[in-house]
């Protein structure tokens, strides 16, 4: 048994206008599978399928308080397409923000509401992810980090640092799963969590403990999924197999 990263989830004030700012920020398709809704996938895409990790955005009255302690990092591929993409996400709504980077090769932005995310610099070494190059969550101890999700998960795990540790697909495409040491506390719920899925056949009761073994905790939720918090208590979603 083993789940897929298949989507990562984020709260909106307007689920429909920052689904148009991600769109065109990344070339995607929008669409929407209920009202307060908005899902972006790249065009033609088959879902589930690891070539990319989708976004859905769901309507929240919650207000952001504080950095995501989960976020995106785009890729570009030269100097002239870092300048134009920077240039275009800037027309497109985004802001320069501050979250303590320091002089840094790349770029720290902000969509229009706040949501925090990089725009890498074209020297990364990464190549062929799509847009996104990596989802990057926050975290203390990234080598408990790649236990739980190199477990959790199907994906691999490429690099595990005292500072960082990275997983990707296990078929070797689409964006990286990043987890980041940093200093900051968690405090209340994360306004950006990932989404796992089960494989089509395996039993979502037998994942939930599975998971549970792992180090994860339920959340009691009266939603049709399973919520959960992984070992440092960012939540996440276990849904239907599929």
């Amino acid at each position: 048994m083993a789940t897929r990263l298949v989507q990562i989830n984020m709260k909106a004030r307007n689920d429909s206008a920052l689904g148009s700012f991600w769109a065109a920020a990344l070339g995607w398709e929008v669409s929407s599978e209920e009202p307060g809704v908005t899902n972006l996938e790249p065009p033609g895409f088959v879902y589930p399928d690891p070539v990319a990790v989708c976004i859905d955005l769901v309507v929240s009255a919650e207000p952001k308080t504080g950095k995501n302690r989960v976020h995106v990092d785009l890729a570009t591929t030269s100097a002239a397409h870092h300048a134009e993409l920077v240039g275009r996400l800037t027309e497109l709504g985004a802001t320069p923000a501050d979250v303590g980077q320091g002089d840094v090769p790349w770029t720290v932005l902000a969509d229009p509401e706040g949501n925090e995310f990089c725009v890498l610099d074209w020297h990364d070494p990464v190549r062929d992810t799509g847009p996104i190059a990596s989802v990057v969550v926050d975290c203390a101890d990234p080598r408990a980090m790649a236990r739980f999700w190199g477990e959790a998960t199907d994906w691999t795990v490429h690099k595990v640092t005292d500072d960082n540790a990275v997983l990707r697909s296990a078929k070797g495409v689409g964006p990286y799963l990043q987890f980041l040491r940093t200093p900051d506390v968690k405090t209340g719920w994360n306004r950006v969590h990932l989404d796992v899925r089960p494989y089509p056949g395996d039993d979502v009761a037998d994942e939930v403990a599975r998971l549970r073994a792992l180090g994860a905790t339920p959340v009691d939720l009266d939603v049709p999924w399973k919520v959960l918090r992984d070992p440092e208590g960012n939540e996440f979603c276990l849904l239907a197999p599929g």
